[in-house]
């Protein structure tokens, strides 16, 4: 189905080279990826590009944070357009009065500064940004790690809070050029397959192998042709999860209908590659073979035809269990108890978010459906429709009726069961979803309470399968049914009913509502000469995901109060690090009220005279892990830390980009190892590096630094901090983003 070719090649009138008489250098130019990574960059350097874009786009669960440290920064005005959804804290469940008050800042925000706001349920975030705000050539930043537009001719990039803060100040996003991988389409998709059955099949082959790893994917191909808006935009969306920086598709009559049909035709304009095109590698996709797909628990990649999967069933499912063990002991999660009878069951299916919930996808669903039932067993099917123009669309054409005739419930726009928030099924309980993630406790389960559940990714058109069989895993290449589709009208007056554009419309004079859960950041202090972190976290995981460095579902209901969010921090992976990072911060005070706690005296007493290093040897917590930082691009992943006392992280690398910025944005080392290098410690062990502000004052990336083990051993290892602009060096100098920006305007 899928074929990597990991080296360069060359891409002339829609067909694929190994040799050109143009040189990579040249030809590089002529991927649609340059032209807009050109049009967008102001540093005048095709090397490191500093980036302005065209639009900026957040949710309930980031914007509030985002606007606090912007107006600690010093924001004026939102210079650009800045769209702020309430689709992911949308229930008031949990935390009292905590969401809406956030809401109602959101708003008070958009009318202070000049933004666009969008209540809650009327839009997910990205189907927001698709309907209003996308258009060819331009790009996006969002503060959501599933920002990608490629299919309509838009650059999206999800990034951490402070990337959006840097651009709502006027400043840029600061990269190196990327490498572009062509995806290249051929044939066309049988019935019964969907875009999830690509995009996990994609995942799958991408993802373990770094194969893609911040690169950006360029779409184009003979297949294209044979593809949807709603198809593209479904395989578009989940490219975030083979960490990818970024996606483009080559544009054409069918991303013409989309503009068109959203009324806003002058946004089309035709983009593919100029001329010969350079890509660093290539993948290709033959959509005639590709099967109805399922990822099991707990990772997107984990990736098995239906067909493969129920032949297999037991051996892998205890695969599942097994890492369930590794990962959560105090749970017993049970899944080979699903299978019965030679047959799979499971518990619960949800059509959901900016992957499951688009039109056309409901749409098929609802035929595969249509005259059947769900059953009245354990099975359920939840479908929430990507937003209200949707819902309304499916509502007027009946749609909606065949669904709940068939025993469906339809819901309201909403990302909670992408994250944990909606439809948390039983202990032990297997649901199938048609949303982005299906990392652990995406459906809400809470293993360190002894509450595990599991979420398998599949194609709404299988899930819809699977319910009509009453629960029963089924493909649904292999159901029998009629599908005509329907033609989608996009209804914009309930947006103009319900939706605040104030984008050139800023109030200095608005007043900005604060609920009592919304709390500015905690002061922040500049890099010290010497840095001593202890190790309050030692994750050998061989990925370590946003998710389990701070918890969505209800722990994100406190993401406006940085102090209480920080409770949650590692709760569900190391639940003792919260209290090991508070001890070290109040050690820290101590410190630098002028006392000597004896800890720090007696570390340091192996380095010279205790002292007087004690004087200017900051003292923070620090977390070990492999690969940490997939998924998520929430900074709340970094900022806990930062808040917690945090001062640096130790990997082999990041996992993505993303959280590697989160960190610098928040005064964090990033600090990397060599792959070589053993890193046999345990929490308690303290790690010092000495001359740390001086040594990046001068931009040196290698640091010599002593591991002091709690039983008084010593040993020495080389950390690294590669690759720092000069901005993100002064950031670090400075302790964070905040502190950098009101270091400068006082200049």
């Amino acid at each position: 189905m899928i074929k990597l070719t990991n080296h360069g090649l060359f891409l002339k009138d829609g067909k694929v080279y190994e040799s050109a008489e143009i040189s990579p250098a040249e030809a590089r130019k002529n991927t649609i990826a340059y032209s807009i990574l050109k049009s967008h960059n102001k540093s005048g350097s095709d090397e490191n590009l500093k980036i302005k874009f065209d639009a900026l786009v957040s949710h309930d669960i980031t914007y509030v944070g985002i606007i606090q440290t912007a107006r600690a920064s010093g924001l004026r005005e939102f210079p650009i357009p800045y769209a702020m959804t309430n689709c992911h804290n949308s229930l008031c469940a949990v935390g009292g009065t905590i969401n809406e008050d956030d809401h109602v800042f959101g708003l008070s925000a958009a009318k202070k500064y000049g933004g666009i706001y969008v209540p809650a349920n009327q839009s997910v975030i990205h189907s927001y940004a698709r309907e209003e705000l996308a258009g060819c050539g331009k790009m996006i930043l969002g503060s959501d790690s599933h920002t990608r537009y490629g299919a309509l001719g838009t650059l999206g990039v999800g990034e951490g809070g402070p990337e959006l803060v840097k651009q709502l100040l006027s400043n840029t996003y600061d990269v190196k050029s990327p490498e572009v991988v062509l995806v290249y389409l051929t044939g066309a998709p049988k019935k019964g397959i969907g875009p999830h059955d690509v995009a996990i099949a994609l995942v799958g082959a991408t993802f373990g192998n770094g194969f893609v790893k911040n690169k950006i994917l360029e779409f184009t191909g003979p297949g294209l042709k044979n593809l949807s808006i709603d198809f593209r935009n479904g395989i578009d969306v989940m490219t975030t999860e083979t960490t990818c920086l970024s996606s483009i598709w080559e544009t054409d009559d069918i991303t013409a209908e989309h503009y068109a049909a959203h009324k806003r035709p002058e946004e089309y304009k035709k983009l593919q590659p100029n001329g010969t095109a350079y890509y660093d590698a290539m993948i290709e996709i033959d959509l005639g073979k590709m099967e109805s797909m399922i990822a099991l628990p707990f990772h997107p990649s984990n990736a098995y035809t239906i067909h493969e999967f129920l032949a297999n069933a037991d051996e892998i499912l205890a695969k599942v269990e097994k890492e369930a063990k590794e990962k959560f002991g105090k749970s017993n999660f049970d899944l080979r108890s699903k299978i019965k009878n030679g047959k799979v069951v499971a518990d619960q299916g949800i059509i959901a978010g900016c992957a499951g919930g688009m039109f056309d996808s409901i749409d098929e669903a609802a035929s595969i459906l249509r005259g059947e039932s769900t059953g009245n067993g354990y099975f359920s099917l939840s479908v929430y429709p990507t937003s209200v123009p949707v819902s309304l669309e499916l509502t007027k054409l009946g749609i909606t009726a065949d669904l709940l005739s068939a025993g469906a419930v339809i819901k309201p726009s909403f990302c909670g069961p992408c994250f944990g928030a909606g439809d948390v099924p039983a202990n032990n309980g297997l649901s199938l979803r048609h949303t982005t993630r299906n990392f652990p406790n995406r459906e809400g389960s809470k293993p360190g309470d002894g509450q595990i559940a599991g979420v398998a990714l599949m194609d709404a058109r299988s899930i819809a399968a699977t319910a009509r069989n009453g629960g029963v895993i089924t493909a649904a290449t292999d159901v029998d049914y009629e599908h005509t589709p329907h033609k989608y009208n996009f209804d914009k007056s309930v947006y103009e009913k319900r939706v605040y554009y104030g984008y050139g419309k800023a109030d200095k004079d608005a007043e900005l509502i604060l609920g009592p859960n919304i709390t500015d950041w905690p002061p922040q202090y500049e890099l010290a000469e010497n840095l001593l972190v202890k190790l309050a976290a030692v994750i050998h995981d061989p990925v370590t995901t946003t998710d389990e460095l701070i918890p969505s579902g209800e722990t994100s209901s406190y993401r406006s109060n940085p102090l209480r969010l920080s409770e949650f921090a590692l709760s569900r992976r190391v639940p003792e690090y919260v209290g090991r990072s508070k001890a070290v911060a109040a050690t820290e005070a101590a410190r630098r009220n002028g006392e000597n706690p004896k800890e720090l005296l007696d570390v340091l007493s192996n380095f010279g005279d205790a002292k007087e290093l004690i004087k200017n040897t900051q003292f923070g917590s620090c977390v070990f892990a492999n690969k940490p930082g997939d998924g998520s691009a929430r900074e709340q992943a970094a900022s806990c830390q930062k808040v917690l006392g945090g001062f640096a992280n130790i990997c082999y690398e990041f996992a993505t980009k993303r959280y590697r910025s989160n960190c610098i944005n928040w005064g964090i080392l990033p600090f990397t190892l060599d792959p070589d290098t053993k890193f046999d410690y345990e929490d308690g062990d303290y790690v010092y590096v000495a001359g740390i502000r001086q040594a990046i004052i001068e931009g040196k990336e290698e640091f010599d630094a002593t591991v002091v083990c709690a039983d008084g051993r010593r040993s020495l290892i080389k950390l690294y901090v590669k690759g720092l602009t000069p901005d993100e060096k002064d950031i670090i100098l400075d302790g964070c983003l905040m502190n950098y920006y009101r270091t400068h305007s006082s200049k």
